[in-house]
């Protein structure tokens, strides 16, 4: 399935290395004032982040990235995780999907976590994010993985969504590569692949307030993410390494 774009990328990495905090420090004040309360806040629980690319699909790749590289120490987190990809499948079937639609992108998936499975050093992952076709894939077979989960559970997400239908949402908003998602589609994907994400949301139109959203609610997270101005970055707490 070719992948539909509807920017033209620059030439950032997709994902970066991360930052100690001192540097990231710097770089928040660069893209914009935040408060000093705030940058506390940040650097008071988290020590690291990594820059995701600000291309309409940095959530997606951001979860993406995040939770396998969470998953490279744990074989046997990382292969439960490897069978819920491998039955997402049928979520795509369910919600009408043709499988010549998604096949080529499944298999890509799951063929970068073959590849971390195999990787003893842990610098697969950073290298198949940067390769834009491998990323954007993944990317792109997640997006529609979402779609077939907002409308396999239309009876619950229909009500969230402000469009002439839940089926136009998917097509316009979440199928289509560089749209930025909504707290529904955070919702949906989380629940699809059965990952807890945390995000530290920097809130107020001088960047004043930092919100902590954990979805779904009541769950531990294992990745934390940074969301400022239409953007998400990885956070890594202090007791990651």
């Amino acid at each position: 399935m070719t992948v539909l774009h509807r920017r033209t990328h620059d030439s950032l990495s997709q994902v970066e290395k991360k930052y100690l905090h001192i540097c990231w420090r710097w770089k928040l004040q660069s893209i914009g004032h935040l408060f000093s309360s705030v940058l506390k806040d940040i650097c008071s629980q988290y020590k690291y982040m990594r820059k995701i690319r600000g291309d309409g699909n940095c959530f997606y790749r951001a979860l993406c990235f995040g939770h396998l590289e969470s998953l490279l120490q744990n074989d046997r987190a990382l292969q439960r995780f490897k069978e819920t990809v491998i039955q997402s499948g049928r979520e795509l079937l369910a919600a009408g999907f043709d499988e010549s639609s998604f096949k080529d992108l499944l298999d890509m998936f799951l063929g970068v976590l073959e590849q971390c499975e195999a990787d003893e050093h842990g610098d697969t992952l950073l290298q198949l994010f940067n390769e834009q076709t491998t990323s954007d894939s993944m990317v792109q077979y997640l997006r529609l993985l979402t779609s077939a989960y907002l409308q396999n559970h239309a009876d619950f997400f229909s009500h969230f969504v402000e469009a002439p239908s839940l089926k136009v949402y998917c097509t316009q908003e979440v199928e289509t590569m560089a749209m930025e998602c909504d707290h529904v589609d955070i919702l949906a994907l989380s629940e699809a692949l059965g990952v807890s994400i945390h995000i530290a949301s920097v809130e107020g139109g001088d960047g004043q307030r930092l919100a902590h959203h954990t979805i779904p609610e009541g769950t531990e997270p294992s990745l934390h993410l940074l969301y400022k101005t239409a953007h998400y970055d990885i956070l890594y707490p202090h007791h990651c390494h």
